[in-house]
Order: C-alpha cells, then structure tokens, then sequence
C-alpha cells in the first residue's frame, strides 16, 4: 500500500478511542469488511492461510467472524461494552463487579451468576440516582427494572401506534423485564447468596457465559439509553 494511502489509514486509527466502545464497533465493521473481501478472494489471491490466521486472532482476543460479521464469542469481550460504560461514569462498583464475572466464569459459574444480578441492580441504581428518582432499600431487581424501564420510556405504552414495526417494537422492550426476571430467578437456583440443598448441583460455565451474556446486553443497552438521552436534554436545555 502506497504511502498516501499509508497515511490515511494511520490517520483513522489515530483518530479512535478504544477506551469508547463505539469507536471499538467502528473498527470491528471496517475489519470485518476487509475479512469478507479476503474471504471471497482468499483463494484467488493465494491468502487462505492469512485469512485463516486474521479469524484465529479474533478468537484469541474473544471475538469470532461468521457470515461478513464480527461478534464478541466470549462473555469477557461481551462484558468490554458494560466495562467502557463504567469508566466513563466513574462507577467503580460497577468495574468491581465485572472483574469478578471476568475471574469466576469458568472457576466459580455460581459466583459468576451471583454477581451478574448484581451488576443489573449496581446499573438500574445507578441510573436512578443520575436522574434523581427514588427508590426504597427493599426494592428488588424487578421493581428497580421497572422504574429504569419507565424513565427511559422503554416500556411499550411509550411506543406509538403508527410507529413502523410498533408491534415488535413492544415484543422487545417487554423481553427486557423477561431478561431481567430470568436472571433475578438463576441467582435465586443456582447463585451465591442463598443457602442450598446438600446434594444440590450447580450450573457448568456455559450456563454462567448464557447469564453474564443476557446481563451484559442489558446493561450495556439501558446504559447507552441512559446517556443518549440525558445528552439529549442537556442539548436542549442549553
């Protein structure tokens, strides 16, 4: 690649925080434009191997390309979004928690889910303290999700009628209290926190990874409505 040319991609990387998951998501879709074009000329152009090699390296570092798309495989590349979010608060609670999912998936799939339903109620606290919303001591997850839900106006009453897909629209934003309900009902089963049966089995990792994943995407999504928004007022206001 000419020099020229050189410059300008070494112009764009400069120009990315990867401590921002946005800019992260910006270079994960230019790299995964570059993987589907080597993927269809890998062959012609003699690169099977590089292209082989470009997917292994995704792997190691937690994401994996299928289908012209990369994703986060792993719950620590998936929790990267919740772990960004929580520098920019400054919520170190929240950063706490994270570390402890990231150390016990694999070691401690109990702790892990424990953890994860305690990382939704640190985000949904959080959120309600930033807009000045009360909430009591003995408020659960699900009574916490619901006042986040309503103050974000991400509850299906807020969808309007005439809005495209209005009717999917409302299918996913009830699922957000599924999701929430759900993890709230793995911590009570097979989470820290309450005594159990003696003879009593505990979930494998991959049931952790289905957990912290659901936590994850919730948190980060609620998050990012959460700043949206309130970016949005204060353009407004000033």
């Amino acid at each position: 690649m000419g020099g020229q040319r050189r410059s300008l991609v070494q112009d764009y990387y400069n120009s990315l925080d990867f401590s921002d998951p946005r800019d992260g998501r910006k270079f994960l879709n230019v790299l995964a434009v570059f993987l589907r074009r080597l993927e269809r000329h890998a062959s012609e152009w003699g690169a099977t191997e590089a292209f082989d090699g470009f997917k292994d390296q995704l792997r190691r570092d937690g994401y994996g390309y299928h289908d012209g798309t990369i994703s986060p495989a792993t719950a620590a590349a998936r929790l990267a979004d919740a772990k960004a979010i929580a520098n920019r608060l400054d919520a170190a609670q929240i950063h706490e928690q994270i570390q402890r999912i990231e150390a016990s998936i694999d070691s401690d799939p109990a702790l892990a889910i424990g953890t994860a339903k305690e990382l939704v109620e640190s985000c949904f606290k959080t959120i309600l303290t930033e807009r000045d919303i009360g909430y009591g001591t003995g408020d659960d997850m699900l009574v916490l999700g619901k006042k986040v839900f309503k103050a974000l106006k991400l509850v299906r009453d807020d969808v309007s009628e005439a809005a495209k897909g209005a009717d999917t629209i409302k299918r996913v934003l009830s699922n957000l209290s599924t999701i929430v309900q759900g993890i709230a009902e793995l911590r009570g089963l097979y989470g820290t926190g309450h005594g159990k049966d003696g003879k009593a089995r505990g979930l494998q990792p991959r049931h952790a990874r289905l957990a912290v994943g659901a936590a994850s995407s919730l948190v980060t999504f609620v998050f990012e409505t959460h700043l949206e928004t309130k970016n949005a007022k204060a353009a407004e206001a000033a």
